[in-house]
């Protein structure tokens, strides 16, 4: 029996053995073929991924495991901060326009071949290229000439990007940029193997297919069930890699995954049950970790259908008499704070904005949203009407009846509202046949440029359809005016919040339970955690 099989037969046995055992989960018997104790780690994801293909994949879930499947140039420490990855050095001009990046010497792909500069050069490439029509694109607008490349003005050839040997990348970026180091750290820049895409196209990201550099390699997904990585025996510090597999564990019930955790059939969870968070804090305080995370909660406006096109007013009146207070003490209940601008508190170098009614008493808050729902013709004789859309789980559910009440009480609005699984609501808000939708945006790296640039009129993951010339101006002026910089970007939300396309709710807190046999684990903003760093007792 192949190890890969073993380790699932395995798996799928202690799963099945749930019910109120407390057994030791990862401390399985051997596989076929193998001696001693297999180490397989089961981490709790939540949302199933909405991809594994490096340029293609959009959603948190989807990153968290291509960390553990391919590396980027440059890795994050544990405090959250860019280290070297397949990159062990790197030099920048005295411009700080032109980057050039050495790799380790003797990398390889888990298939064995060898990692080569010119790997890197076709990812970068391929997330640019309009016929791959990656929503990441412009996550490296800042590398020379990627915005005319994604706009089909120029081949991908001319992207500012070239191998100078097998050893050595070079980026050429249009404007200087201090944030490229942590940029480079995000799984949509990562190498590819190009025989592999070349010969499979689009399946080259799938099990059996799947050629990684990472610490791990993609052997198994059973949608709505788990993804099963086992360790990569070719990847180039393998020697210090403590596990075996890796089972991320796909669920959007925070109470199943909860019971899950309390049987011993889970080593970290990907959440935590906001209705028995006060049993969290009492049963598992010393396995309980929490902390600051740069990601905002948020309720979506689609810019391009009614009744919410055109109509910033409406959007001002929802968002004012939305209490984000009771949400979060009531609701969330894990520590999130209420959110009243775009960009979180601690992000580098900035200082995060406020709507202008954020210390308005909650008596004008409301008298001047019902003033801007008559202005927009809406009233008793004729109340205000629209769908609500949320991705499954108990949280999600209970906020959005929070805020359908909210409105009903406050303005008389008739909200419907619809749960559905994750990838059927991205599908509604891809077709555009949603009117508001719940999303979350969490930073790809701490600055705020990461959270600004999702507002660009051609950002591809800019789900609103916001499109303001005077705030792309701005962002424009920002990334080629570095001295300016920070007023320009604080400038920007400012407009960003005038507008209201969205409305924030809640700034994350990052919450996992990790049981006490697992060693390494680290929290830090960006909610990254590498298995290759943990280790099973």
């Amino acid at each position: 029996m192949r190890r890969g099989l073993a380790i699932v037969a395995l798996l799928l046995q202690s799963a099945c053995s749930g019910g109120g055992q407390s057994a030791q989960p990862g401390a399985e018997a051997a596989p076929a073929g193998g001696a001693g104790a297999s180490k397989i780690l089961l981490r709790g994801i939540g949302n199933e991924p909405d991809s594994l293909d490096t340029q293609r994949a959009r959603t948190f879930e989807a990153h968290t495991v291509l960390r553990d499947i391919c590396e980027p140039l440059l890795t994050l420490d544990a405090s959250g901060a860019p280290v070297p990855g397949a990159a062990a050095r790197w030099q920048v001009s005295d411009d700080g326009k032109t980057y050039v990046f050495e790799l380790r010497p003797r990398l390889r792909w888990s298939n064995g071949d060898a990692v080569l500069a010119a790997d890197f050069v076709a990812g970068l490439q391929r997330l640019v290229d309009p016929a791959v029509a990656s929503a990441y694109a412009e996550v490296i607008a800042v590398v020379r000439n990627a915005l005319p490349i994604v706009a089909g003005r120029e081949s991908v050839q001319a992207l500012g990007v070239r191998a100078l040997d097998e050893r050595h990348v070079e980026i050429d970026l249009e404007t200087p940029a201090a944030y490229l180091t942590a940029l480079l750290s995000h799984p949509s820049t990562c190498p590819v193997h190009r025989a592999t895409l070349a010969k499979n196209g689009d399946v080259a990201f799938k099990p059996g297919v799947a050629v990684g550099n990472g610490a791990f390699v993609l052997r198994e997904w059973v949608q709505g069930s788990y993804i099963l990585l086992e360790r990569n025996a070719n990847y180039w510090n393998a020697a210090a890699t403590q596990l075996d597999a890796v089972r991320y564990i796909i669920g959007t019930d925070d109470n199943a995954e909860f019971n899950r955790y309390r049987a011993g059939a889970l080593h970290i969870t990907g959440s935590l049950p906001r209705n028995r968070i006060d049993e969290v804090r009492r049963d598992y305080a010393n396995d309980l970790h929490q902390h600051a995370q740069l990601g905002t909660y948020f309720l979506a406006f689609s810019l391009d259908r009614e009744p919410f096109r055109d109509r910033p007013g409406i959007r001002r009146a929802l968002s004012m008499t939305l209490d984000r207070e009771r949400i979060t003490e009531s609701v969330t209940r894990a520590g999130e704070l209420p959110a009243y601008g775009w960009v979180p508190p601690g992000v580098h170098d900035y200082d995060s904005q406020s709507f202008d009614y954020r210390d308005w008493p909650a008596s004008r808050r409301l008298a001047e949203a019902r003033r801007l729902l008559r202005e927009a013709g809406f009233g008793p004789s004729r109340p205000l009407r629209f769908t609500l859309l949320y991705n499954n789980g108990d949280m999600h559910a209970r906020l959005a009846v929070a805020a359908a009440s909210m409105w009903k009480e406050a303005l008389g609005a008739e909200v419907s509202l619809r749960g559905m699984e994750f990838k059927a609501l991205m599908n509604e808000v891809d077709i555009r046949a949603a009117d508001m939708f719940r999303l979350a945006w969490i930073g790809d790296y701490n600055d705020a440029w990461s959270f600004l640039q999702y507002f660009n009129s051609s950002f591809g993951v800019n789900l609103t359809r916001y499109g303001n010339p005077a705030y792309d101006a701005l962002l424009a002026r920002a990334a080629n005016e570095p001295a300016g910089r920070r007023a320009l970007l604080e400038q920007a939300e400012r407009m960003l919040l005038a507008d209201h396309p969205l409305i924030p709710v809640y700034f994350y807190v990052n919450k996992h339970l990790v049981r006490p046999e697992v060693r390494g684990w680290y929290d830090n903003v960006m909610d990254v955690c590498y298995s290759k760093d943990l280790s099973l007792q």
